[in-house]
C-alpha cells in the first residue's frame, strides 16, 4: 500500500501532527529516534552539540549557554522542553523562538519521514521524539555553529542522547521521575551520567554526595575530562541586588567579577556558574568579559521565579519537585523578606502535594488549589487537602488557573503577594493570563560575517585567544 504524503499547510496542521503522537506516552530507548534520524539523513551530525541534563535548572542553563556563546559571535540553536505557551518556544535560533511559519514549514519537511518510518518499523514515534527530530532538522537547515540541547527525561534513553555531545552538562541531581529513573540519588545519577561520551567533556553543577559514585564511575569508564563545581570552577561571591544577583565566578580559565544576573533565586547563581563553565569548556578558552556581561543583562528566564505583576506582587515559577520548591522558598525568604504569600498551586503526574509544598511552610498565608488544563492534572481537592496540611494554612479550591490567580489577587489586595507554583503548565497559564504569551528574545546574539583576508573563522578565533586570556584573567 502506497503511503500518502501528510498534508501540513497551516500551523494548526503542524500542531495536530505533533499532538497525534501524545498518546504514545514515554517510551525509553534510542532505537526509534536513531531509525527516524537515519531515515532523514542524520541531521543531528551536522553541527556540534552541548547536551544539558539534570533534575532542575536544565532550561535555564541551556538558555544561558546559548546567550553567552551567542554574545561571542557563535550561532546557536536551542531545544528545550516543555513549553510554557506554544510549541515553537522549544526551538530557538539566535536567542529567539522560531516563527509559526517556520514551525509549519519544518513540520511539513519531516512529516513524510515520520509516517513512513512508523509504517516501515511498525513502531509509533513519541511526541518528544518527533520534537527532537524536528529540532535537529531545523538546526541543520540554518548552518548552526552549535546546538544546545536539553534532555527531556533522565539521560540514558532520552531521545536527545542520540547525539555525540562535544560537552555534556549535568546541572544537579535530586529525586524526581522515580518511576522511570530509579528511587535513589545514585540510580538517578547513573541514568543522567550516561550522556557522558567516550573521551568526552563533562561539566557538573553542585552534586549531592550520593551522586558521586555513579558519575565518577561513568567518567572513569568513558575516559572523560570532568569539570566539577567547587573544584574546576566555583561561585566566589553572590550578593542580592535589585531584581537579581551580583556575582563573582572563578571559571575554568579566568575569573569573572561583578556580573549582574537579572534573575531571582540563589540557585540561579549556581546555574550561571555551570553555564559559564560549559561555555568555557566548549570554546577551550576564557570568555570575553564584555560579551559575558552583555549576555547576562539580555538574558530572560520566563516562568522561573518571574515577576509578572507588581500591585499586587505576582511571582510565577515552574518548580514542580521538592528541590525546585526549596529553591523557590529560599528566594522568597531572601529576596522578599516582608511578604506573606497567597500560594496558587496546581500539579500533574504522580506527585505528593504535601511533600512538594512543604518547603513553603511558614511563608504561606492561604493556599489556592487549582489544576492546569491537562489530562494528567492532579485533583485540586487533593492539593487543597495535602497542601493545606503541609503549609498549615486555610485552602480554597478554584477551578482553572486564571480564575485561581484572579481570586488570589483579589484576596491579597494591591499590597499583597501571590506566588504560583507546582508545574510549568500552571506557570504558563498564570503567565498568559497576566502578561500574555510573548517572550522577549535575547538581543545579544551577534554574528561576525567579515573575516581578515585569507583567514578562516577558526583561525581568527585562535588569533584572539591570547588577548582574551589577558582580559579574562583581570576579572
Amino acid at each position: 500500500m502506497e503511503q500518502s504524503i501528510p498534508i501540513v499547510e497551516t500551523r494548526s496542521d503542524a500542531e495536530a501532527f505533533l499532538d497525534e503522537r501524545i498518546g504514545q506516552g514515554v517510551k525509553p530507548g534510542l532505537e526509534r529516534i536513531s531509525g527516524l534520524l537515519g531515515f532523514m539523513g542524520d541531521p543531528h551530525r551536522d553541527y556540534p552539540v552541548i547536551q544539558v541534563a539534570g533534575t532542575n535548572g536544565k532550561t535555564t542553563v541551556t538558555r544561558l549557554i546559548a546567550d553567552i556563546l551567542g554574545a561571542h559571535g557563535i550561532r546557536t540553536g536551542t531545544f528545550t522542553s516543555p513549553h510554557l505557551h506554544r510549541v515553537e518556544e522549544r526551538f530557538s535560533i539566535d536567542g529567539a523562538p522560531i516563527s509559526a511559519d517556520e514551525f509549519t514549514e519544518a513540520v511539513a519537511g519531516i512529516a513524510w519521514f515520520v509516517e513512513e518510518y512508523e509504517q516501515r518499523s511498525g513502531s509509533g514515534v513519541t511526541y518528544f521524539e518527533v520534537t527532537a527530530a524536528l529540532a535537529f532538522s531545523v538546526f541543520a537547515d540554518v548552518a548552526l555553529d552549535v546546538a544546545v540541547v536539553e534532555v527531556g527525561l533522565g539521560g540514558r534513553w532520552d531521545a536527545t542522547s542520540v547525539v555525540d555531545a562535544s560537552v555534556a552538562v549535568i546541572t544537579g541531581i535530586a529525586l524526581d521521575h522515580v518511576e522511570y529513573l530509579g528511587e535513589t540519588l545514585g540510580e538517578i545519577a547513573g541514568e543522567k551520567a550516561a550522556i557522558i561520551d567516550r573521551d568526552g567533556v563533562v561539566v557538573t553543577g553542585p552534586l549531592p554526595p550520593a551522586a558521586d559514585g555513579a558519575i565518577t564511575a561513568r567518567v572513569d569508564e568513558a575516559g572523560a575530562r570532568w569539570y566539577r563545581a567547587n573544584d574546576a570552577y566555583a561561585v566566589s561571591d553572590a550578593r542580592i541586588a535589585v531584581g537579581g544577583w551580583m556575582v563573582d565566578i572563578d571559571g575554568i580559565y579566568a575569573r569573572y567579577g561583578d556580573l549582574y544576573l537579572p534573575t531571582h533565586g540563589r540557585h540561579q547563581v549556581d546555574n550561571l556558574a555551570t553555564a559559564i563553565a560549559a561555555s568555557e569548556a566548549f570554546l577551550g578558552r576564557p570568555l570575553d568579559n564584555d560579551a559575558l556581561t552583555a549576555a547576562l543583562v539580555a538574558s530572560t528566564q520566563p516562568g522561573r521565579i518571574e515577576v509578572v505583576h507588581h500591585h499586587p506582587l505576582v511571582v510565577v515559577d515552574g518548580a514542580h519537585n521538592v528541590q525546585g520548591i526549596e529553591g523557590l522558598a529560599a528566594a522568597l525568604s531572601d529576596e522578599f523578606p516582608d511578604a506573606q504569600w497567597h500560594v496558587v498551586a496546581g500539579m500533574r503526574g504522580k506527585r505528593s502535594p504535601e511533600q512538594i509544598l512543604a518547603p513553603l511552610r511558614g511563608l504561606a498565608d492561604h493556599l489556592w488549589a487549582t489544576a492546569p488544563d491537562d489530562e494528567g492534572a492532579i485533583d485540586p481537592a487533593m492539593i487543597a487537602d495535602g497542601g493545606g496540611r503541609a503549609l498549615a494554612c486555610d485552602s480554597t479550591i478554584v477551578a482553572g488557573v486564571p480564575e485561581a490567580v484572579a481570586a488570589a489577587m483579589e484576596a491579597a489586595g494591591p499590597k499583597g503577594s501571590i506566588v504560583v507554583a507546582g508545574s510549568l503548565y500552571v506557570a504558563g497559564e498564570a503567565r498568559a493570563s497576566l502578561i500574555g504569551t510573548e517572550f522577549r528574545p535575547s538581543g545579544v546574539h551577534v554574528r561576525y560575517e567579515a573575516e581578515p583576508e585569507g583567514e578562516s573563522p577558526d583561525e581568527a578565533w585562535l588569533d584572539t585567544e591570547d588577548a582574551w586570556t589577558e582580559e579574562g584573567s583581570d576579572g
